[in-house]
């Protein structure tokens, strides 16, 4: 695990964005019991996990060409406006569905014809809400070049989902770091954080 690894799984921890329950006592909007629970979101209201989280956006990036950064909405708008502030680069974002009224838009901002993209989202679960962003930008003319990420649970059919697409993503971290970190820290045993892994593989 790298260090950028380590400190984003801590910090997400310990405020509380990414919640463990082993008695699988989350229940998602699937009807899915869980053992996790991840608002990332909470991460807007502590300034030192937000600049972690745009440091490491920044360094996945390094001296990569890119035209525009681009939020999936809602989530992952604040971290593409601290990130493009950062890069100093035009800022947009990608609505779910387009508007019901006014101009009926679906991307806000200014995404041009042949331009290259960086779509920000806060988590990746099956990859399926932020590759219907790449597909409104990819509709608008531009070029997505990669998708970034704070957290993702590491399914099978989220990286299947992305591969199908020819759309490369990263994320600065995952639920198998996550549960080495508890591990390490003696929050959860070593046989929790197999139970923890074997649920995962077991959704695909």
């Amino acid at each position: 695990m790298t260090n950028l690894a380590k400190q984003i799984v801590r910090s997400l921890y310990e405020i509380k964005a990414v919640q463990i329950k082993t008695d699988r006592s989350f229940v998602w909007t699937s009807g899915i019991h869980s053992p996790i629970y991840c608002d990332n979101r909470l991460t807007m209201s502590y300034p030192h996990v937000r600049q972690l989280i745009t440091n490491g956006f920044q360094d996945v990036l390094a001296d990569a060409n890119i035209d525009v950064i681009a939020g999936c909405a809602t989530a992952g708008i604040p971290h593409a406006a601290w990130l493009a502030n950062a890069r100093d680069l035009p800022m947009a974002y990608v609505r779910a569905k387009a508007k019901a009224h006014g101009k009926g838009n679906q991307i806000e901002g200014v995404i041009k014809p042949g331009d290259k993209v960086v779509v920000i989202e806060d988590l990746i679960s099956t990859g399926g809400s932020v590759l219907e962003t790449v597909q409104a930008i990819e509709a608008a003319g531009a070029k997505v070049v990669n998708v970034l990420a704070i957290f993702s649970y590491g399914l099978k059919k989220a990286k299947a989902a992305f591969e199908s697409k020819h759309v490369p993503y990263q994320t600065l971290a995952n639920f198998d770091q996550l549960v080495a970190h508890l591990i390490g820290e003696q929050k959860i045993t070593e046989s929790e954080g197999t139970e923890l892994i074997e649920w995962r593989d077991q959704l695909g």
